[in-house]
């Protein structure tokens, strides 16, 4: 394989799953090649492959050349058709597969991707196989098995919606629920779950389209929920959720069109899951709200801190059995649905929680917020290494202040932390900072900002 094509392998091998713009950078050829390689790496011809897609216009096509790539490799191949990522790591956990889901999740429309997994839904990354997958497709000698493997088809969608709904049922008072898809995923997984529920859903964008005509499917964004938020309001709904494009990111607004943040989620999730399994270990990543910790230590759980990165929260998760895992980003996962990520499932568990009690979701929610936080605010530095080591220096011998660099640096304080991680693919700095009231979190947040973009 030429160097040049070696370069546009690491381009689009990320660290957890490929992604890249279509066709230039990801094609039906190198969806077949991915196939075969991926056989050959989890061993599937022995065992098969479960392959879904979302609903971007390239992505039946690439699905169907991986699976045609892993049976020429000798594995048996069951396509289970549009499916959610989490439909996805379902299907993969109930039959026992190695999987493959195809979906850029919240990236704009000229994008696609590959998320794989081994069998029972166990991450595939680069440091866990998905390194070995990029060497094989850049040698270019694809396996060719004595048996040609089998394609068939397989609907699992409402064996994927009984599953959720018996890990949280929901009952009590009858909800309005309005649902943004995003042109998402969710427009297919979301009837299937929550008609079968006593709710009022009010859809909006369930329509399946990969060119996300009304917007991103990216309900990080703020803007992307404007519409939401309004729909929240106009319609009294008693509680918004918004996806993202594969749907296994689920956010929040609330009965007044409030967004909420997902460490709240986090916190109310886990305190579901520590009355069902007192004194669970219960997983947080390092930017997560402090309040999250606190609420674990008091329900009699143990918190667990971890790097960012769902990489990182599923290894943790199966180093200390923790039996849920949350993250600002809006993942959220739990051991009993093999410790993958669910915007669906944690969707269920805050519907349950707000239907069996008469509060609206802004009072069940308001003893899991605790503390103001800026969010994740982004800023383009050149050399990030340099100011981070500024920041440490102006910071580091002040009364009160601990440093840490689990994930970047983290800088805490009693009353207060914040911290700076380097993108690993962009020049951009990411800060996140919390505090116990919005005038400190504003002195602070100007105070690292004024560092950080002193030279760009």
């Amino acid at each position: 394989m030429s160097a040049t094509s070696a370069a546009a392998l690491s381009a689009v091998f990320k660290a957890y799953d490929v992604r890249g713009t279509v066709p230039d950078q990801l094609d039906d050829d190198l969806a077949r090649a991915v196939g075969s390689a991926f056989v050959e790496v989890t061993g599937a011809s022995s065992t098969g492959v479960v392959v879904g897609h979302d609903m971007r216009p390239s992505s039946p096509g690439m699905a169907r050349a991986f699976a045609e790539g892993a049976a020429a490799a000798g594995a048996d191949v069951t396509m289970i058709g549009l499916a959610s990522t989490d439909q996805l790591y379902f299907a993969s956990g109930s039959l026992g597969l190695p999987g493959a889901m195809f979906t850029a999740s919240h990236n704009p429309a000229q994008y696609n991707g590959i998320k794989m997994c081994r069998a029972h839904a166990v991450p595939l990354g680069m440091d866990t196989g998905l390194s070995a997958v990029r060497d094989l497709v850049a040698a270019g000698d694809p396996v060719v098995a004595e048996r040609t493997g089998s394609i068939v088809e397989r609907d699992l969608l409402e064996d994927y919606a009984t599953h959720l709904l018996g890990l949280a049922p929901v009952t009590g008072r009858r909800l309005t629920v309005a649902v943004d898809a995003g042109n998402g995923m969710a427009g297919h997984t979301a009837p299937a779950v929550l008609d079968r529920l006593d709710l009022d859903v009010v859809p909006l964008y369930f329509e399946l389209d990969g060119t996300f005509p009304h917007h991103e499917a990216n309900p990080i964004e703020p803007a992307n929920l404007a519409d939401l938020q309004a729909l929240v309001r106009d319609s009294g709904a008693d509680i918004g959720l918004a996806f993202d494009g594969d749907a296994d990111r689920c956010f929040l607004v609330d009965e007044r069109g409030e967004l909420v943040n997902p460490s709240v989620v986090t916190g109310l999730i886990a305190s579901r899951e520590l009355a069902r399994v007192p004194g669970a270990t219960v997983i947080h990543n390092l930017i997560t709200s402090r309040a999250v910790p606190e609420l674990v230590t008091e329900l009699g759980g143990t918190p667990v801190r971890t790097r960012v990165g769902h990489s990182f929260i599923k290894a943790t998760m199966a180093e200390t059995d923790a039996v849920f895992g949350g993250e600002h980003s809006g993942h959220f996962y739990f051991r009993d649905f093999w410790r993958a990520d669910s915007g669906m499932l944690a969707a269920l568990h805050v519907l349950a929680a707000l239907a069996e009690q008469d509060r609206p979701l802004s009072a069940l929610l308001a003893e899991f917020s605790r503390y103001v936080a800026t969010g994740e605010i982004n800023s383009t530095v050149d050399d990030q290494a340099a100011v981070v080591a500024e920041i440490e220096a102006a910071y580091g011998g002040r009364e009160g202040v601990t440093l840490d660099h689990l994930d970047g640096l983290t800088v805490s304080h009693p009353d207060w932390w914040f911290n700076v991680r380097a993108s690993n693919t962009e020049p951009l700095l990411r800060l996140n900072a919390e505090a116990g009231d919005q005038a400190t979190l504003d002195r602070l947040r100007d105070d690292v900002l004024t560092t950080i973009r002193r030279d760009s």
